[in-house]
């Protein structure tokens, strides 16, 4: 991975989106129709597999500067961990403005994605609606709110492959 996909140690690929998909299958598909959709020139910068994700995690986890716990990174993080520890499937995509990565985010959508962050300096962005409830106050402490009645990833991936 690029040093410059982190910041503080943890993982933040300022102006790509990443995209979660519940399986290797969607993300093939996700994977194919950015492709056929004219976005040739736009590379799939990075695919990581449930297993890379979740080794991915564990090695910023062990060498995030305390200064990362600031952010929302290191709880976006855990969160990505959750859903990889249930085997989702990564796509890192390149995407430098909002318009583009909009669109990134919506053709994932039709392919099964339930998140899509595009990584800005100062913000990370949600492109995919989840559409369970209003967002509550996230704290280094409380984590990141994934908007589900737990509050929690986890629960989120439960119910999708229920």
């Amino acid at each position: 991975m690029a040093s410059d996909e982190r910041s503080f140690g943890v993982f933040k690929p300022v102006d790509h989106v990443v995209i979660s998909l519940p399986s290797a299958a969607q993300a093939d598909a996700a994977q194919q129709a950015l492709a056929s959709v004219g976005l040739q020139g736009l590379p799939v910068v990075r695919r990581l597999s449930d297993r890379e994700m979740v080794a991915q995690i564990d090695h910023d986890l062990q060498k995030a500067s305390s200064l990362a716990a600031v952010g929302q990174e290191v709880n976006l993080i855990k969160a990505h961990r959750a859903l990889a520890e249930r085997g989702y499937h990564w796509l890192i995509i390149h995407a430098p403005d909002r318009a583009l990565a909009q669109r990134v985010a919506q053709i994932a959508r039709t392919h099964g994605a339930e998140r899509a962050q595009h990584y800005g300096n100062f913000i990370i962005e949600e492109l995919i609606d989840p559409g369970v409830r209003p967002q509550v106050a996230e704290s280094p402490d409380r984590g990141l709110d994934a908007q589900t009645p737990s509050g929690e990833e986890a629960e989120r991936a439960r119910h999708r492959r229920a």
